[in-house]
C-alpha cells in the first residue's frame, strides 16, 4: 500500500478508518436501526477510536442529522482516492479501505502496519452489520472495480460477439494473425522502455531475428527459399506486428519487404539463389538504399551512379556529392548488403535508375572500403530502427550484382531490356515495389486501432461529473461529445480496413495490365489511411485527458512512431497528386477511345444527376429513411468524385489554352488535384465496404451492425465536406443540419456497441498494454 493520495489531517486516524462505513450507511440519506447499531454499538470497542472520536461518531450516526452534502462529498473523495491504492485484480471491501485510510493518516508508519491489519476483522464485522452495501454505492467508492465492471457490462450488452467481428476482419489470414499474436505474447517479446537507441535497436534486432527463424519474414518468398509464396499472409503478419512495437514493424518491413522484396522482384534466379534464403532468416541483413538527401520523392533524379567498366566487367558505384548520399536508410547500421538505386551508365549512355547489390560490411560487421556510413541519430520516433546515411566512393562490384529482371548488361557489354521505352521500364520497375505502399497503411491502421481501443475502453470505464453528488458520476462515453469524437473514428477504421483489404487482394492477384491502376490506388489509400492514423491517434490522446498523456498508456509512442508514415513510402501530398494524374489520364482516355459517345454519356450523366439528385425536392429531403439509404450516400460520394475530376480536367485545359505549360497549370490546380484524389479514395472505400456487407449472409448478426457502422462513416464524411456540397447545390442548409443530427443519433445508437467494436479489432490485452484500457 502507498500513500500517494492526500489525507485530511483535520480528521483523526480513527475517524478516517470509519469513513467508508459512514459513507455507505448514509448513501441513501437515511440510517436504519441496523446501521445505527453497527456504527454505534459495534464501534464502541474499537481500539483505534479515542473518546473524542466516539463523540464525533455519535454525531455522524444520528439519523436526525444527516451529513451536509459538502461533508458527504468529502468522505466520498477521500474514499475514492484511497481506493486507487488497493489491488485492481479483485473486489476489495469497505473494511480494507478503512484500514488503508487509518494507516495512511498515521503516515503509513511501518511499525503501525501490524496494528491496522489486526483491525480488519472488527471493521469487516461492522461492514456486515450494515446489511449489505448497494452495488451503486460500492462502484462510486471503488472506481477501478467500477471501471472493470462497466467495461465488461458494455461488451456483454452489445448485440454482436466481438469474436465474430474479429473473424470478419481477419478473414482468410486469421491463422497467420493468430500465430503472430502467439509469438508476440510469448517469451522473449516483453515490451520495455529502452531510452538508449543502441539498446532499443539491439532488442528490435533480436525480435526480428526470432521472427525470421520462425519463418514469418519469408512468408511472401517462394517455398524453395523458405517461404510460403503468400504475400497476403506477409501483409497480415506485418499489420499484426504493429500492435506490438512499431520499430519492430518497420525493421521487419525493411529487411524482409524492402531489401528482400528488391532482390525477389527486381532480381533473377541467380540473385534469389544467392540472397533470398538467408535474407528470410535474417542471417543476411540488408537494406534498401533508394532515397537521397537531395532526392526523396523524385526517384528519377537520383544522383548516385553505377558505371559499367567493360575491361573488368564490373560496376563502379559512386556518390558524386554529399547530397547524393543515401538518406534515412533503415537497417543501415546492421546491414551487410544494400540494394542501391542508381543511374546505370553503360558505354557512356544512361539507362535510368536500376538497383545494384553492394556489400556494405563483412561477416564480422566491419564496414568495407569505399563505404561511408553515418547514424541518423535520435528521431521523433521509431528509435528502435537503425536509420543511417550511406555514401559510396567508386565501389566496384561484379556486373552480376545488377538486379537485372527488367534490364541488364550482356556478355559483350551492351545494355539490354525487354522493355524498350525507358519511361515504361522505370514505372514497371517501381510498380513491383508497390508492396510497401500496400503494407504501410495497414500497420498505420493497426496503430489507430490500438489508440481507439484504448480511448474507447477508457471512456467506458472512466466516470466524471454527476447531476447529483450523492449519485454515481457519469461514464464519459455517455457524453454525446465523447461519442462524437470517437465513434465516427471507429466507423472510419472499419471502412478503411475494407478498402485496404480490397487493395491487398488486387495486389496479390495482380497482372501486368493491372499495375498502373493498383499503383494509383495504393498511392491514394496509403495517403488517406496514414493521414487518418495521425488524426485518430491525436483525437484519442485528447479524449483520454491527462491519463492519455502518460507514456505508460502508449499514445506518446503511437503518435511519435506513426508520424513518419505520412511521408515515407512516398510523401502523401505527392502520392495524392500521382493518383489525381492517373484519374485525369483515365478521364481523358475515355473521351479519346469513345469519342462522341463519351461526350454524350458524360452530358447524359450530368443531366441525370440534375434530374434525380439535384432537383429541388431531393436537395431538401431530410427524412431519416432517405439520408440513411444507400442510394443517397452512394450517389453523394460518386457525385463528388466525378465532379472534382471533371472540373479539374476542365480547369487544366483552360489554363493550357491560356498559354500556361502543363507543369504551370498543374501548380495552379494542385489543391484541386489532392481533393479530387481524396474523393476518389473515399468513394472506393465506401464501395468496397458495401460489397463486404453484401457478402455477409442475410441472417448474419454482424450485418445490421456493419450497415450502421458504414452508414455512419458515409454520413460523417459527407458532413465533413458539407461546405463543398452546399457550394455545389447538392444539399440545402436544412439537409446539412439533418445530416448533422443523424450523425449524432447514429453515434448514440452505436454507443452500446462501442466496446464490442473495438474489442472486435482482436488486440490482445498483453499487446494493447495501456493500464487505462485493461
Amino acid at each position: 500500500m502507498g500513500a500517494e493520495f492526500q489525507m485530511n489531517t483535520q480528521l483523526s486516524p480513527g475517524i478516517q478508518a470509519m469513513l467508508p462505513l459512514l459513507y455507505a450507511a448514509w448513501a441513501d440519506r437515511h440510517l436504519n436501526l441496523k446501521e445505527i447499531n453497527a456504527l454505534r454499538k459495534r464501534a464502541a470497542d474499537l481500539p483505534f477510536l479515542n473518546a473524542s472520536d466516539k463523540e464525533v461518531l455519535l454525531v455522524w450516526s444520528d439519523p436526525a442529522r444527516p451529513p451536509a452534502r459538502e461533508l458527504f462529498q468529502q468522505w466520498h473523495t477521500m474514499g475514492r482516492n484511497a481506493a486507487e491504492q488497493l489491488p485492481a485484480d479483485r473486489k476489495a471491501s469497505l473494511a480494507e479501505l478503512g484500514v488503508l485510510l487509518g494507516h495512511a493518516a498515521e503516515g503509513m508508519a511501518e511499525d503501525r502496519r501490524e496494528f491496522w491489519v489486526a483491525q480488519l476483522p472488527a471493521l469487516t464485522e461492522i461492514e456486515m452489520g450494515l446489511g449489505g452495501v448497494e452495488e451503486d454505492t460500492y462502484r462510486s467508492l471503488f472506481p477501478r472495480y467500477d471501471q472493470r465492471k462497466k467495461l465488461q457490462e458494455s461488451v456483454r450488452g452489445a448485440t454482436v460477439d466481438p469474436a465474430a467481428i474479429q473473424r470478419l476482419l481477419d478473414g482468410e489470414h486469421a491463422e497467420t494473425i493468430a500465430r503472430v499474436k502467439d509469438i508476440l505474447t510469448g517469451p522473449g517479446f516483453n515490451r520495455e522502455k529502452l531510452p538508449v537507441k543502441e539498446d532499443y535497436r539491439e532488442q528490435v534486432l533480436r525480435w526480428a531475428k526470432a521472427l525470421g527463424q520462425k519463418g514469418i519474414g519469408a512468408l511472401s518468398y517462394p517455398r524453395e527459399y523458405g517461404g510460403q509464396n503468400d504475400m497476403g499472409a506477409y501483409a497480415a503478419a506485418f499489420e499484426t506486428l504493429a500492435y506490438h512495437d512499431l520499430s519492430l514493424t518497420i525493421k521487419f518491413g525493411v529487411q524482409f519487404g524492402l531489401w528482400g522484396g528488391a532482390v525477389y522482384n527486381l532480381g533473377t534466379k541467380k540473385h534469389h539463389d544467392a540472397y533470398l534464403k538467408d535474407t528470410g532468416t535474417l542471417d543476411l541483413p540488408g537494406c534498401f538504399a533508394m532515397t537521397e538527401t537531395g532526392h526523396g520523392s523524385n526517384v528519377r533524379g537520383l544522383e548516385t551512379t553505377a558505371v559499367y567498366d567493360p575491361d573488368t566487367k564490373e560496376l563502379i558505384v559512386h556518390s558524386p556529392s554529399i547530397a547524393a548520399g543515401k538518406e534515412y536508410i533503415g537497417n543501415a547500421m546492421h546491414s551487410r548488403m544494400a540494394a542501391v538505386f542508381c543511374q546505370l551508365i553503360v558505354n557512356g549512355e544512361s539507362h535510368g535508375v536500376h538497383a545494384v547489390v553492394v556489400p556494405v560490411r563483412d561477416e564480422e560487421g566491419m564496414v568495407l572500403p569505399g563505404i561511408r556510413v553515418e547514424d541518423n541519430g535520435y528521431k521523433l520516433g521509431l528509435n528502435g530502427v537503425d536509420n543511417g546515411r550511406l555514401w559510396f566512393t567508386r565501389v566496384r562490384v561484379p556486373v552480376a550484382n545488377l538486379l537485372d529482371r527488367f534490364g541488364g548488361i550482356t556478355e559483350d557489354g551492351r545494355y539490354e531490356s525487354s522493355i524498350e521505352n525507358p519511361s515504361r521500364r522505370f514505372f514497371t520497375m517501381l510498380g513491383t515495389l508497390v508492396g510497401g505502399r500496400v503494407c504501410v497503411p495497414r500497420a498505420g491502421l493497426s496503430a489507430a486501432k490500438s489508440a481507439l481501443a484504448i480511448a474507447v475502453r477508457y471512456g467506458l470505464r472512466r466516470r466524471q461529473f454527476a447531476a447529483d453528488p450523492l449519485k454515481a458520476e457519469t461514464i464519459i462515453m455517455d457524453y454525446p461529445n465523447q461519442q462524437r469524437r470517437l465513434i465516427p473514428l471507429v466507423a472510419k477504421a472499419y471502412a478503411t480496413q475494407f478498402g485496404l483489404d480490397y487493395l491487398l487482394e488486387r495486389y496479390v492477384n495482380r497482372s501486368e495490365e493491372d499495375m498502373r491502376e493498383i499503383e494509383a490506388m495504393a498511392a491514394g489509400l496509403k495517403s488517406y489511411a496514414t493521414w487518418f492514423t495521425t488524426a485518430a491517434i491525436q483525437e484519442c490522446r485528447e479524449a483520454t485527458g491527462g491519463k492519455g498523456y502518460l507514456a505508460e498508456n502508449r499514445f506518446a509512442d503511437l503518435k511519435a512512431d506513426t508520424d513518419i508514415f505520412t511521408t515515407f513510402e512516398g510523401d502523401n501530398t505527392v502520392l495524392m497528386q500521382l493518383l489525381a494524374k492517373s484519374l485525369l489520364a483515365d478521364f481523358q482516355k475515355s473521351f479519346r477511345e469513345d469519342g462522341n459517345f463519351a461526350v454524350l454519356k458524360f452530358l447524359g450523366r450530368r443531366v441525370a444527376t440534375i434530374v434525380t439528385e439535384q432537383n429541388p425536392y431531393t436537395v431538401r429531403q431530410t427524412d431519416r429513411a432517405h439520408l440513411e439509404s444507400r442510394d443517397f450516400y452512394q450517389y453523394a460520394f460518386s457525385f463528388r468524385s466525378r465532379r472534382l475530376t471533371s472540373t479539374l480536367a476542365q480547369r487544366l485545359r483552360a489554363f493550357i489554352k491560356e498559354g500556361l505549360s502543363a507543369y504551370e497549370a498543374g501548380l495552379r490546380c494542385q489543391t484541386h488535384m489532392i481533393e479530387a484524389a481524396e474523393a476518389y479514395v473515399e468513394n472506393l472505400i465506401l464501395e468496397k465496404s458495401l460489397e463486404r456487407i453484401d457478402a455477409l449472409a442475410k441472417d448474419d448478426p454482424i450485418r445490421p451492425l456493419m450497415q450502421k457502422v458504414v452508414a455512419l462513416f458515409a454520413l460523417h464524411t459527407i458532413e465533413g465536406h458539407r461546405g463543398w456540397y452546399l457550394e455545389s447545390d447538392y444539399i440545402s442548409g436544412q439537409k446539412s443540419k439533418a445530416i448533422r443530427k443523424l450523425v449524432d443519433k447514429l453515434c448514440a445508437e452505436l454507443r452500446p456497441e462501442a466496446g464490442a467494436l473495438v474489442n472486435g479489432f482482436g488486440i490482445p490485452d498483453e499487446l494493447l498494454g495501456a493500464p487505462i484500457a485493461l
